[in-house]
């Protein structure tokens, strides 16, 4: 229920409720990486298949699509353009991580462990991330600004930040 000065909630309701979510990096952060293909272009990337022909047979990807998905990462500075030529063929683009896109590995991680501990066949994930160094496996850790491990993640609290505004 809600009047023209704004929503009216029961004194029950989340504090939440009292905050807009219109400038929420999460929602902008979707409209960039929220399709289905979009992550798996990045998985893709992120494991050195950077040819456009490459992605296509490994993936299936319908190729209007996959030309879409490195348009918008393209255009968002995930990824950026670099030309190659193979002798006796036309010049042609391989697409590699940008700085932004790198930044995007937790969140790949993060996602690959979430899939593998509820949706991974018998046999176990096709994929796993190893340290380059060891080869110990990878995992994503929540931790706060005080360096503590964030063991149980009832333990998060979101509250509003400085961009916050009031509905």
């Amino acid at each position: 229920m809600s009047s023209a000065a704004g929503p009216v909630s029961s004194p029950a309701a989340p504090d939440a409720l009292q905050w807009s979510v219109e400038a929420c990096t999460i929602g902008r952060a979707m409209e960039i990486l929220g399709e289905k293909w979009t992550i798996v272009v990045l998985r893709e990337v992120f494991a050195g298949i950077r040819r456009f022909d490459d992605m296509r047979v490994r993936t299936h990807i319908p190729r209007q699509v996959l030309t879409n998905r490195l348009a918008t990462l393209v255009d968002h500075g995930v990824l950026h353009r670099v030309p190659y030529q193979e002798p006796g063929a036309r010049a042609r683009s391989e697409y590699r991580l940008t700085d932004k896109g790198f930044d995007l590995y937790p969140v790949l991680i993060a996602l690959a462990e979430w899939g593998d501990r509820h949706l991974a066949d018998p046999a176990g994930p096709p994929l796993v991330f190893a340290h380059r160094d060891c080869g110990a496996p990878v995992h994503a850790v929540v931790t706060c600004d005080d360096g503590h491990a964030v063991g149980e993640l009832r333990e998060v609290l979101p509250k509003p930040g400085p961009g916050a505004r009031r509905r």
